[in-house]
C-alpha cells in the first residue's frame, strides 16, 4: 500500500516537473531518475548525456533496468526527456522504514494487549521512569524517550552516551517509542535514565556499579525501576550483605527499601543463579531467558539466530530457586548504539522485558512497594511454555503484561 502511494505520489511530481513555466532554467539542480529504453548502454548514455546536457550521474542501472540517476536542472530533465532513448525521466523520492517492527519479546509477553502500554503506533508514552545500570545509552537515539538531563557516568568516558550498544538494546527492550518506526518496547515511551556503569567493552567494576546505584537512589523519588542485566561471582547471605561484607548488596537494599523496584539478569553460565550477583539477592526480581523464535506459544518454530528449540528454556541462561520470573531473551530485536537496531541474545535480553513489565504496573500503581511489584508481576505470568529442559525442575512463571 506504501509502495503504491509513493508511485502515486511520484506520477503527479513528474507531471509537475514538465509542466512549462516561466524561468524554469534559473531553478536549481534537482535529482531524478532517467528510465531507458531496454537495451540502451546506460554507462555510455549517461556519459553523453552528462556532456552534453550537464547531468551529473550517480548510479547507473544496468539489469533490473536500463538507465542512471543524476542531478541536474528541471530543463536539462526536460531536454533529456525527449531523446529517443529515454522511457521517461522522474524525480528522485524518498522512502523509510514502512512500519515499526513488533519484536517477538513484546509479542510473547502479550505487551501489545496492555491498555497502559496502548500500542497502536501513536507515540502515545507510558509515563514512568526507568534506569538503565549497564554502558550508557544512545543519548540521542530517534526511537528511545532518553532523558538526558538524568544521564550519569559511574564508568570511563566522557559521558554517558553508549559505546558498546548493550545498554541501548536494553533501553528499547524496556521502552522504545511507539511512534510507526523502528522497535516498541514493553513501555513504550518510558523515560530511561541512562547510568553508564560498564565500559566500552562491557566489564566494569562493582565499584562502579555501586556508583550507579547510588545515583539510583538518591533519584528514589524520581525512578521507579532499575534495570541491571550484569553480574559477576557471588551470594546473598540473606543479610543485605552485612555478614559477608557485599557492599552491592547493602546499596541495592538501601535502594529497594527507598522504593526502586530492580529487575537483574540470571546470568548466561547455564549455572545456578545463587552462584551470581545480583542474580541471587532476594530483594530483586531474576530473570532466566525464554527460546522463542515468532512471539507465540505452542513451540514448532524454526530457530533464527541461535539453534535453541522454540518455546522452552535458553540453553545458556542460568535456573535455581533464585530466579523469580523467565522472559523472552534468544533473538532479540531492539535498538542499538549509533541510532540503530540489533538482534542479540543473553538474559539481559530477558531482563528488560520485565523491567517494562514493572513500569507498565508501577504506571497505574505508583504507591506499590517493590515487592507488590514483584509479586504482581508473578501473579500474572504464565506457565504456558516447555518447561522439559529447565535444569531446576521448577516452572517459573512467564512474564506476561496483557493486564497491566
Amino acid at each position: 500500500m506504501r509502495t503504491s502511494l509513493l508511485t502515486v505520489l511520484l506520477a503527479g511530481a513528474l507531471v509537475a516537473a514538465f509542466s512549462p513555466a516561466a524561468g524554469a532554467d534559473a531553478e536549481p539542480a534537482r535529482d531524478y531518475i532517467v528510465v531507458l529504453q531496454d537495451g540502451a548502454d546506460s554507462p555510455s548514455v549517461a556519459n553523453e548525456h552528462a556532456r552534453d546536457k550537464g547531468a551529473v550521474p550517480g548510479r547507473v542501472y544496468r539489469h533490473a533496468l536500463r538507465g542512471y540517476s543524476a542531478k541536474m536542472t528541471p530543463a536539462a530533465a526536460r531536454a533529456i526527456a525527449q531523446d529517443s532513448r529515454v522511457r521517461w525521466v522522474q524525480p528522485d523520492g524518498v522512502v523509510s522504514i514502512s512500519a515499526q517492527t513488533l519484536p517477538t519479546g513484546i509479542d510473547r509477553v502479550d505487551a501489545d494487549a496492555s491498555p497502559t502500554a496502548r500500542i497502536d503506533g501513536s507515540d502515545q508514552r507510558v509515563n514512568v521512569d526507568v534506569a538503565v545500570i549497564d554502558t550508557g545509552v544512545d543519548l540521542d537515539h530517534p526511537d528511545l524517550n532518553v532523558h538526558t538531563a538524568g544521564a550519569v557516568n559511574c564508568s570511563s568516558g566522557r559521558s554517558a552516551d553508549d559505546g558498546n550498544g548493550h545498554g541501548t538494546h536494553v533501553a528499547g527492550t524496556i521502552g522504545a517509542l511507539d511512534n510507526a518506526d523502528g522497535v516498541v518496547g514493553v513501555a513504550p515511551g518510558a523515560r530511561i535514565w541512562p547510568v553508564r556503569v560498564l565500559n566500552n567493552r562491557g566489564s566494569g567494576s562493582w565499584s562502579d556499579v555501586i556508583c550507579g546505584i547510588d545515583y539510583v537512589t538518591a533519584h528514589a523519588s524520581e525512578i521507579e525501576v532499575a534495570n541491571m542485566s550484569l553480574g559477576g561471582l557471588g551470594a546473598d547471605d540473606g543479610n543485605c550483605g552485612n555478614t559477608n561484607n557485599d557492599a552491592m548488596h547493602k546499596a541495592i537494599c538501601a535502594s529497594v527499601a527507598a522504593g526502586v523496584t530492580y529487575a537483574v539478569a540470571a546470568g548466561n553460565e547455564s549455572d545456578n543463579a545463587a552462584n551470581h550477583v545480583p542474580a541471587a539477592y532476594d530483594e530483586v526480581i531474576t530473570v532466566s531467558a525464554l527460546a522463542d523464535f515468532n512471539g507465540l506459544p505452542g513451540g514448532g518454530a524454526a530457530a533464527t539466530c541461535r539453534s535453541d528449540v522454540d518455546d522452552t528454556f535458553a540453553g545458556f541462561s542460568n535456573f535455581g530457586a533464585d530466579v523469580d520470573l523467565i522472559a523472552p531473551g534468544v533473538c532479540i530485536l531492539s535498538t542499538w548504539k549509533g541510532g540503530g537496531y540489533n538482534t542479540i541474545s543473553g538474559t539481559s535480553m530477558a531482563t528488560p522485558h520485565v523491567a517494562g513489565g514493572a513500569a507498565l504496573y508501577k504506571a497505574t500503581h505508583a504507591g506499590a512497594s517493590p515487592a507488590t511489584v514483584k509479586s504482581a508481576l508473578q501473579t500474572a505470568g504464565t506457565t504456558d511454555w516447555n518447561a522439559a529442559d529447565d535444569p531446576d525442575g521448577t516452572k517459573e512463571r512467564l512474564l506476561n503484561v496483557a493486564t497491566f
